[in-house]
């Protein structure tokens, strides 16, 4: 099976974390940097990572990197890549992001329409069609720059990973799920401990301690943007991977976890929210 480089994007403080997660999937770590992990991986990696990580907020396939200080060099980085490998012709493809970091090239919108340009010019080699209909799944790409090195990326997960799905009711400012996950994993709780969330708002950090202690995946029971994408991610490679998620589940774990706010509105969020965790 084709082998990628995959980028885990997370909090920063969390890398350490989501390597751990990630070497406990079985890949092999590529690279560390701030507020990313990159690992290598197949097509089912692709799903197995999108499931079962906590921490990342959401998983990436590399296309590629190149050197741009111009938006010449931006143009001709772009179109030297393989987009033609990830692509199909009735892809709808876009740059749903840019970011840039101690580089020349600075302008996000700018970024955006260079490598669009680009990415069309590398495909009609691939496709000779004037145009692309683009009515097809989305592939939507994330570009980072740090200092002018350049990393394009095409997002298999869509939503973030934070968005579990269990959070039907939020009060104000609720710590993402992720977050809080990787914040319970940099403590010495364990499911045969005790914990005590005392300002527990809507439930978050109650819920996801709950889930580790069960062995839930995280991502268990929501979509993801690869998965229409069966040229490249097979559909059954999903679903393989949420009954292998499935099968690891400890329901009958005994844990002690205690949640409180003094909102009466928070602690009914709080308990709607644990019933749609299950």
């Amino acid at each position: 099976m084709q082998q990628f480089e995959l980028i885990a994007p997370c909090h920063f403080g969390m890398e350490s974390v989501v390597k751990n997660e990630i070497y406990d999937l079985g890949y092999e770590i590529s690279e560390v940097s701030d507020g990313r992990v990159s690992f290598l991986g197949d097509a089912e990696a692709v799903a197995r990572a999108n499931i079962c990580l906590r921490t990342a907020e959401r998983i990436l396939l590399k296309v590629g990197s190149f050197h741009a200080e111009s938006w010449d060099e931006l143009f001709e980085g772009t179109r030297a890549l393989p987009w033609e490998a990830f692509l199909p012709e009735h892809a709808r493809f876009w740059v749903t992001k840019a970011s840039s970091v101690r580089s020349r090239l600075f302008s996000p919108s700018d970024i955006q329409s260079v490598m669009k340009k680009a990415m069309v010019y590398r495909l009609q080699s691939r496709y000779p069609r004037e145009s692309f209909p683009e009515d097809g799944a989305p592939y939507p790409v994330r570009v980072f720059i740090m200092k002018d090195e350049v990393t394009a990326a095409i997002d298999t997960t869509g939503e973030s990973l934070h968005k579990r799905g269990y959070r039907k009711m939020a009060v104000r400012a609720p710590i993402a799920e992720n977050l809080a996950a990787g914040l319970l994993t940099l403590t010495p709780w364990r499911a045969d401990r005790i914990l005590v969330d005392p300002f527990c708002g809507s439930g978050t950090i109650p819920i996801e301690a709950a889930m580790i202690a069960a062995n839930i995946a995280p991502g268990l029971e929501r979509r993801f943007t690869a998965m229409d994408w069966p040229e490249l991610i097979p559909a059954r490679l999903f679903e393989e991977a949420r009954e292998e998620a499935r099968e690891q589940i400890t329901p009958d774990v005994e844990t002690d976890i205690q949640g409180y706010d003094i909102d009466p509105a928070a602690v009914a969020a709080a308990r709607e929210n644990a019933r749609s965790a299950g």
